[in-house]
């Protein structure tokens, strides 16, 4: 039975294999017809490498790279002449997986994430000093911590210039009992001016007026005098000891009035455009969780720390139940939202005047403020909307819809369909603005309504690599062939516009792809660098030079070699290359147009420093990347004192 069922089991499959089978024939010959058709209908446009489409040769052969047969390019039909397009069929499309998202205008909020620590509000900190010369009998507060009153007292203290000071009133005073009713007018003018001078020597001695009330009432002097607390708070320094002797001037107590606290926050230099003078944020820490702590952005310091790359913003936070101490690590929140022109939107900021020196004071219109006295600024002058925006909304794409290598981005559009069979996919290069959470903001090159392809745009870039046309990695056709970087001033020499305007690019796409953490693409860039580099050893001049140019292109090569499959040790072959580069620069008279940067990092790998070139001045560390993005230090500019390359020289290049 079961032998039976067995057979009846092989025999339907046989029978389905040979239906499918047939279909799938049918299917294909159904499609190879109009295939054929296209092709006769298209002429060969170039002749190219699938492995390195940037091999453009008139007729068919091998690739001079890697000794492949070379394939064919075909003219295609063009959106409006561009070149840089992909025609893809309903089926590829949907094999490429291809995800498009409409342009659109959108309210974008950046949340920033910042760590800090609390510490006393500075305003309001008293120091209890010795106003005289004396010694102190007790200290009534005898241990830091002690939480005291306006007008409690803290100290007794015997001083003898303070005594003589009390003597000398008391006989000023009689006198002045002696000649109030006396018609000499001059002897009661010149006794009442020496009571009022003698009496306000007592107040600068730290008396008090009810303590000279009662100097008066006694007429004899007191041997000790207490001192009182000016303000309300917390002692949080105590210097003096019961039997020492103090000067003038010196201090006893300091007192601090924690009902107000201070919040140091460390921002990164990527985030400092987001920070503004007045801005609300919201406080946490970890003695008090789900407790949020309301505050103002009070100070934003004026330089930056070299060493964490970070700047000081500090905090006003009222703290009426003394929850916050002074030492606490702290946690906080900024949203910032994006308006109109790019400006931060804050309902309760726009339109306003503030205090430049207290930003808790906010008025409708210019006064003086309430604290200080000082007049009222606008609030626009610290980045806020003149008046409340009617639009809150910015044109925006994912973050996943452009590829970005340095300077540049590019996006690739999907056109409205002329048929239903075919698909066709445009590049664009566009002008980005900040990334805001999972957007990027659109400055230029895209209107609302345009479908960018927001997955499946790699795909799209490697069949156009493939093709050998115009793509992310190979930029010629997106940008002038006249926007060369770099230029040399021998066109003789190895290491000329070959390395520089073809090989570079990729190095800054690995470079930036290790700054974003993605392997895949890193490992991608320093293959497409290897390619080039072996495209520049194999030419004849460079085949006939002996020069340390020649040298290090080799070094960099063999480098490449080294199959590096993770981030750590695509970092490690992004500091070697960087290493040689640097050596290369630094010895090369190169004509630079665009600036090169050489940034420095002294964290990287355990503290044994690396560098790395940007073609940007921001500060992206490919060897941390989120963890300590803004990580780095500018080293070196080249060519900052360097004049272009003569007309003569540059055709050489073209």
């Amino acid at each position: 039975m079961k032998n039976r069922s067995k057979w009846i089991f092989l025999i339907m499959g046989v029978i389905l294999g040979i239906v499918f089978a047939k279909t799938f024939l049918l299917q294909s010959h159904d499609n190879e017809a109009p295939h054929k058709i296209s092709k006769k209908q298209k002429s060969i446009e170039y002749w190219t490498c699938s492995m390195h489409p940037q091999i453009k040769l008139p007729e068919e052969g091998k690739c001079p790279i890697c000794a492949m047969d070379l394939i064919p390019a075909y003219e295609e039909g063009q959106e409006e002449g561009s070149e840089v397009s992909l025609k893809l069929s309903n089926s590829a499309r949907v094999l490429a997986e291809i995800e498009t998202f409409s342009v659109r205008f959108e309210e974008v909020k950046k949340e920033i994430r910042l760590v800090g620590k609390v510490d006393y509000d500075e305003t309001r900190l008293a120091y209890i000093s010795a106003w005289v010369p004396g010694r102190i009998e007790r200290l009534f507060v005898d241990f830091t911590g002690t939480k005291v009153r306006k007008g409690d007292h803290l100290i007794k203290l015997y001083s003898p210039d303070l005594y003589s000071a009390q003597a000398e009133y008391i006989g000023v005073l009689k006198n002045w009992e002696q000649v109030k009713n006396s018609d000499l007018d001059l002897s009661k003018e010149n006794a009442k001016m020496m009571l009022k001078s003698v009496k306000e020597k007592l107040r600068l001695y730290g008396l008090s007026e009810d303590q000279v009330k009662k100097i008066s009432e006694q007429m004899k002097p007191m041997e000790q005098v207490i001192i009182y607390s000016p303000i309300e708070g917390t002692v949080i320094h105590k210097n003096g000891f019961e039997g020492m002797y103090v000067k003038t001037g010196d201090k006893i107590y300091t007192i601090a009035d924690l009902k107000r606290a201070w919040v140091f926050l460390d921002v990164y230099e990527k985030d400092i455009q987001w920070i503004h003078y007045g801005q609300n944020i919201e406080i946490e820490t970890m003695s008090f969780p789900g407790k949020i702590f309301k505050g103002k952005v009070a100070f934003i310091e004026p330089f930056m720390n070299e060493k964490t790359r970070t700047i000081k913003v500090r905090v006003n936070v009222d703290n009426p139940e003394e929850k916050l101490k002074p030492g606490m690590f702290a946690r906080a929140v900024l949203h910032a939202t994006i308006g109109e022109g790019g400006k931060i939107y804050e309902k309760d900021m726009a339109g306003k005047w503030i205090c430049p020196m207290h930003p808790d004071v906010i008025e409708d219109k210019q006064t003086p403020c309430r604290i200080c006295g000082m007049d009222l600024i606008k609030t626009e002058e610290y980045g806020f909307s003149k008046k409340p925006l009617k639009k809150t909304k910015v044109l925006v794409i994912p973050k996943s819809a452009p590829l970005i290598t340095g300077k540049r981005a590019v996006v690739y559009v999907e056109k409205d369909k002329k048929d239903s069979d075919s698909n066709l996919y445009v590049g664009k290069e566009i002008v980005l603005g900040s990334r805001v959470g999972d957007y990027y903001i659109v400055v230029s090159g895209l209107d609302i309504g345009e479908k960018v392809v927001m997955r499946g745009n790699f795909k799209i870039d490697s069949a156009l690599q493939i093709q050998g046309k115009p793509s992310m990695m190979n930029p010629a056709g997106f940008y002038s062939e006249k926007d060369n970087s770099f230029e040399n001033t021998d066109s003789k020499a190895p290491f000329d516009a070959g390395i520089l305007k073809n090989a570079m690019p990729h190095y800054f796409h690995a470079a930036h792809a290790l700054f974003k953490g993605d392997e895949k693409e890193a490992a991608n860039g320093f293959q497409m660098l290897s390619h080039s580099l072996e495209k520049v050893i194999k030419e004849k001049v460079f085949l006939n030079s002996d020069s340390e140019e020649a040298k290090k292109i080799v070094e960099i090569y063999n480098l490449l070699k080294k199959d590096s499959k993770n981030l750590d040790a695509l970092r490690l072959q992004l500091k070697d290359v960087s290493t040689i580069l640097k050596e290369v620069f630094d010895n090369s008279d190169y004509r630079v147009k665009s600036k090169l940067y050489l940034i420095f990092c002294p964290m990287a790998f355990d503290g044994k420093e690396a560098y790395w070139l940007s073609n940007e001045q921001e500060i992206k560390n490919p060897y941390y990347g989120d963890a300590m993005p803004s990580c780095g230090e500018i080293k070196n500019e080249y060519g900052i004192e360097i004049q272009p390359a003569p007309e003569a020289s540059t055709h050489q290049h073209h």
